[in-house]
């Protein structure tokens, strides 16, 4: 376990690595991966259960595009760490840990729905520093490193820039589902309700997507609940390089993942974390 205190948002660097290099590799990881996820959508593939009880689906693609970016960071940077949704952790020697999740929003993947994409990100000590969401059914590209945060499609960049919604009863907000407040051993409806019932929208079902276009000014803000690392790493960078803040309930760092919140500006996170706490 690294035991380095976290960079502040906002200061933390890419050490000794280039960023052009971290620039390329976040790409040539979506391309790889596209490869695999992009001609099994929408077609009735196969799906396999994690859970005993309820519902984790997982997927050939999952697993095949998890180890085809394992396998082009592992040859590009043979001494980093690498944790993914599917396989086992790989330890390294380097401060460098790379995070991915091939297919986050699988439910959506297997339903047809383009709202999933494949999340690659990089910390340094254990700070989230760059990342990208790919969304290869619309040519979609979500990436950040320190100082930056752009949006690819096809020929189109742009730079993402989060909305400058300060009041709940202005935002529109977005949770994966409903259904991740009330689980066994969790209960945050309560919670939930508080904030669902004090902003102007709400939608549900955007897994990743929903933090890329809190990225890029369509949605204020994100609240989730018992997410993993590799859920929400790799989209912190987007979110704050974008102007965004993203913490857990409590304020803290969301690398570990958890319950956390994402807001377009410093002055919504805090009346988000204030309803919160009730």
């Amino acid at each position: 376990m690294n035991d380095t205190p976290l960079a502040a948002p906002g200061s933390a660097t890419l050490g000794e690595l280039s960023a052009d290099l971290v620039r390329q590799t976040l790409l040539d990881a979506a391309e790889i991966a596209a490869a695999i996820t992009l001609p099994r959508f929408r077609q009735g593939i196969a799906v396999d259960n994690k859970w005993s009880v309820g519902f984790d689906p997982v997927t050939e693609a999952d697993r095949e595009a998890e180890r085809v970016i394992r396998n082009l960071l592992g040859e590009r940077f043979p001494d980093h760490s690498i944790l993914g949704e599917e396989w086992d952790d790989k330890a390294g020697t380097a401060p460098y840990a790379w995070i991915i999740d091939p297919i986050d929003g699988t439910r959506a993947f297997v339903t047809g729905v383009p709202v999933w994409g494949t999340l690659v990100g990089l910390t340094v000590n254990g700070r989230a520093v760059a990342g990208l969401m790919a969304q290869p059914f619309t040519g979609e590209i979500y990436m950040s490193l320190p100082g930056e945060a752009h949006y690819h499609r096809g020929t189109e960049h742009l730079p993402l820039k989060t909305s400058t919604v300060t009041e709940l009863a202005k935002a529109k907000l977005t949770a994966t589902s409903p259904d991740l407040f009330l689980r066994p051993g969790r209960d945050l409806t309560a919670e939930w309700q508080r904030i669902q019932q004090s902003v102007l929208t709400t939608r549900y079902g955007l897994d990743c997507y929903g933090y890329a276009l809190l990225a890029a000014g369509h949605i204020d803000l994100v609240v989730e609940a018992g997410l993993k690392n590799v859920d929400i790493c790799p989209l912190i960078p987007l979110i704050e390089n974008a102007g965004g803040v993203i913490t857990t309930w409590d304020g803290g760092p969301a690398e570990q993942g958890g319950n956390c919140v994402a807001a377009a500006t410093p002055e919504l996170h805090a009346a988000a974390l204030a309803m919160l706490r009730g």
